[in-house]
């Protein structure tokens, strides 16, 4: 099991994790933060938690941890 915790407040649109999911279980949610961008959504069931969209975020709006 994998729980994300992501802070959409941080998130600038860039979209950079949507591209670097190997499993595409990030895209974009059509919503805006506050400060007007898009912010992306999870698919925590497809998710390995391989970590690449955690990598990829420049503004460390995204944190990922394995449950046991």
């Amino acid at each position: 099991m994998v729980k994300i915790t992501y802070n959409a407040a941080r998130c600038k649109g860039c979209h950079y994790c949507v591209n670097a999911c190997p499993k595409k279980c990030v895209a974009p949610s059509g919503e805006l933060n506050e400060a007007g961008y898009e912010t992306v959504k999870f698919n925590e069931a497809d998710c390995i938690a391989c970590g690449s969209c955690y990598t990829v975020c420049p503004d460390y709006a995204i944190k990922i941890e394995k449950e046991d």
